[in-house]
C-alpha cells in the first residue's frame, strides 16, 4: 500500500484567526498534502490542525507550519487553560498505512533536527523517538509548562534533544515524535465545579492518584481505564467543567469504554454528562462500536449506527459534528478520492 504519514501539530493559538490561516496556508502549500481539519478553542487557545498524505510531504509541511507559528505566537503573552511548552507545543507524527512506526521516525528525526537548526527552538523528542524512557511521556515533559521550561532546561538531564540548550523565550519549546493514533475526547459535566471532573480523571486515568493513610503514608490508587490519562477543567467556552481523555491506545479503551465509564464516575457524584467533543479526526471503527452499543446488535446501516453513536454521547450537543468532516476515512477519502486501510 502506498505509504500515508499523519501529522497532528498542537499550536498555541486559538483566537487569532490571522495566524491560523497563515498556518493553513503554509501547510496546503506542499504538494501531496491534505488537510483534513482544524479543531480551535479560544478557552484552551489552541488550535489542532490534523494533515496527512505522502511522508515526505507531510514533513515538509509540519516545518513551516511550526515555522509561521515562531514568527506570529509569542509565547511570553500566551495564556490558556491547556498544558503548552511552546508556541507549536506538541507536533506528533502517525503512520497510517504501508509504514511502520520506524519508518515515520525517520522523517520525525530529520524533522526535529531541522527545527532545532533552521528555527533555533528547542526539541523534545517523545513516544516511540524518545530512547530515555523517563522522558518520552508528554505530560511529563510539560511538567512546568513554559513558565518552567527555563530552569528545568538548565538541568543536564532535561537538555532538549535538538536545538539550543539555552532555550527560546519567544517560541518556548517544541515535541515532536512518532506515536499511535491518539483520542483526544472531552466529556462536559452538568457543573461548573473543576473539582467534581479533577476527581472524575483521577479515578479514571491509568496513572490514578495518591492517596494519604491514617498515619500519614501514601498509597498510588491505580485507576480504572488502561491507556489513558486524564485531567479535569474549566472550559469557558461551554461554561462546564470537563474532564479532557487521552486515549492512547483505543483498542485497549475505547471510546465507548471511555465514556460509559464517565457516565458512571459521575453519575456516583450525582453529575450527570452534558455532551462531549472529540478534537481531531476519529478511526471509524471506534464511532460504530459505540453505535452498536446504543442502538442494538440487529442494527448494521453504518450510517445509523454513526447517528446512533453521535446521540449517545453527545458529540453534537457542545458543537457540530459531521462525520464526512471528523471521521478519519471519511475525511481522508473527501480530499484525496482515495480509500485509507489503516494500519
Amino acid at each position: 500500500m502506498k505509504p500515508i504519514l499523519e501529522c497532528i501539530p498542537n499550536f498555541s493559538e486559538g483566537a487569532d484567526e490571522s495566524v491560523l490561516t497563515k498556518i493553513a496556508e503554509a501547510i496546503r502549500s506542499v504538494p501531496g498534502v491534505f488537510l483534513l481539519h482544524t479543531d480551535k478553542s479560544p478557552a484552551a487557545n489552541r488550535t489542532v490542525f490534523t494533515f496527512a498524505g505522502d511522508p515526505d510531504a507531510v514533513a515538509e509541511a509540519a516545518f513551516r507550519g511550526i515555522s509561521v507559528a515562531a514568527a506570529c505566537i509569542d509565547m511570553r503573552n500566551q495564556k490558556g487553560v491547556h498544558p503548552r511548552i511552546g508556541a507549536t507545543d506538541v507536533c506528533p507524527l502517525v503512520p497510517l498505512q504501508g509504514m511502520s512506526e520506524a519508518d515515520a521516525n525517520v522523517y520525525a528525526l530529520q524533522l526535529a533536527e531541522r527545527v532545532g537548526k533552521e528555527l533555533s527552538i528547542p526539541v523534545f523528542l517523545y513516544e516511540y523517538s524518545q530512547s530515555r524512557t523517563y522522558r518520552a511521556a508528554l505530560p511529563v515533559i510539560r511538567k512546568g509548562q513554559y513558565e518552567g521550561l527555563s530552569e528545568r532546561m538548565a538541568d543536564p538531564a532535561w537538555h532538549p534533544d535538538f536545538g539550543p540548550v539555552t532555550g527560546n523565550p519567544v517560541t518556548g519549546a517544541t515535541v515532536i515524535g512518532v506515536r499511535r493514533i491518539l483520542l483526544a475526547f472531552n466529556i462536559s459535566l452538568n457543573t461548573k465545579d473543576v473539582l467534581v471532573a479533577e476527581s472524575i480523571a483521577r479515578s479514571l486515568r491509568q496513572s490514578g492518584y495518591w492517596e494519604e493513610g491514617d498515619e500519614g503514608q501514601r498509597r498510588k490508587v491505580q485507576g480504572l481505564l488502561p491507556m489513558v490519562r486524564a485531567i479535569g477543567w474549566y472550559m469557558e467556552d461551554y461554561g462546564q467543567a470537563q474532564v479532557s481523555f487521552n486515549l492512547l491506545d483505543y483498542h485497549t479503551s475505547s471510546l465507548l469504554t471511555v465514556w460509559l465509564a464517565c457516565r458512571q464516575a459521575a453519575a456516583a457524584m450525582g453529575v450527570s454528562l452534558a455532551g462531549s467533543e472529540l478534537i481531531g479526526l476519529v478511526p471509524e471503527a471506534c464511532m460504530l462500536e459505540a453505535g452498536r452499543y446504543a442502538a442494538g446488535s440487529a442494527v448494521s446501516d453504518p450510517d445509523t449506527l454513526m447517528n446512533a453513536a453521535i446521540d449517545m454521547m453527545g458529540l453534537a450537543q457542545l458543537k457540530p459534528f459531521v462525520p464526512e468532516e471528523k471521521i478519519l476515512e471519511r475525511a481522508w477519502y473527501r480530499y484525496s478520492g482515495t480509500v485509507l486501510k489503516l494500519n
